[in-house]
């Protein structure tokens, strides 16, 4: 089955009930209708009016919570809000199936149009790296800057460790998946992913370990969670192997907008090694590792992060140039 046919789960409309999705002190939640897509947008109540805006896009099983931090840390400097993509967190599933990049990429353009906030900073984590690159690719208009997490660009050479997630693309992988762990409990998947995803599980409070259960206790409820999730890793793999134009390291070097780019040293899904490769590719990027940082180091290290993001928003517009490697 392809990731543009119709998914086979129940309409919006018709889906279970289950239970509201956290929002955290500061934050609120609405949801945004627009052609095709119904999102889900979280935000962050700014220190004073008239702030810039910003945009942010979680990565695969993610969702706008995975911002919450950073955003709280960059309240004084910019107008959050972070997206939900289709079929994450509270959003629905698209009305056409499409899960690969470029719709993911079409629908933050859709609701970014829609809102009329643009241009924006705009930050993506792993997939939402990619989809971030594509946005600012084929839309410079939308995007002031661009900060970049771990984002999910092709590589030749994939880490073992990021081969059991490229494989939850392959067509009945996921349903395969499903029945093998069918005993495990959301706490033991919750870590399972926290183990792979942090530089250091140990980092995660027991108040955001209780969050993370209780979030996947909810979305694995819901009849489209593994259909969403396979068709994105499927979307992914798929972005990986197109040439071209439309390639994402060709796209990352029609960037226009200054950009950051972070890279957690410890990382086990996206090569460290591939931060000397997206230096080069975005042409006014600045470079910031974290050696003790593994996927989401938005999460991990939100302070170092925001002092990276605010030294790229005091950098003059249209200057480029690196900055010296941060180290927690």
């Amino acid at each position: 089955m392809s990731s543009t046919e119709s998914p086979s789960v129940p309409a919006a409309s018709v889906l279970p009930r289950v239970a509201p999705v956290r929002v955290g002190e500061g934050e609120r939640l609405r949801s945004v209708g627009l052609p095709g897509v119904t999102l889900t947008i979280r935000s962050r109540r700014p220190a004073r009016e008239g702030l810039p805006p910003a945009l942010y896009v979680h990565g695969l099983g993610g969702s706008s919570q995975n911002w919450s931090s950073l955003m709280a840390e960059l309240a004084d400097e910019v107008d959050s809000e972070a997206v939900d993509l289709p079929g994450f967190g509270d959003s629905p599933p698209p009305d056409d199936g499409d899960y690969s990049v470029t719709g993911h990429a079409r629908a933050v353009i859709r609701y970014l149009d829609a809102a009329g906030r643009g241009p924006v900073h705009l930050f993506g984590n792993s997939l939402g790296g990619a989809v971030a690159t594509r946005v600012a690719a084929v839309r410079p208009d939308l995007v002031r800057t661009l900060t970049l997490v771990s984002p999910a660009l092709p590589e030749l050479r994939i880490q073992r460790t990021a081969v059991p997630t490229g494989l939850l693309g392959v067509p009945g992988i996921a349903a395969l998946f499903t029945r093998l762990t069918k005993e495990w409990t959301a706490e033991q998947r919750v870590r399972g992913v926290m183990g792979l995803c942090y530089g250091d599980p140990g980092r995660v409070t027991p108040e955001a370990l209780q969050h993370a259960v209780e979030e996947l206790e909810r979305r694995l409820r819901l009849p489209y969670f593994w259909d969403a999730m396979a068709r994105s890793a499927r979307g992914i793999v798929n972005a990986y192997t197109l040439g071209g134009q439309h390639g994402l390291w060709r796209q990352a070097e029609r960037v226009l907008a200054p950009t950051l780019l972070v890279y957690g040293g410890r990382d086990q899904l996206v090569a460290f090694r591939m931060a000397a490769k997206a230096a080069r590719a975005f042409r006014h990027s600045r470079l910031v590792t974290l050696p003790d940082a593994g996927h989401v180091a938005m999460m991990e290290y939100p302070d170092v992060v925001a002092g990276a993001v605010r030294e790229l928003l005091a950098q003059p517009a249209g200057a480029d140039g690196t900055a010296p490697d941060a180290r927690s």
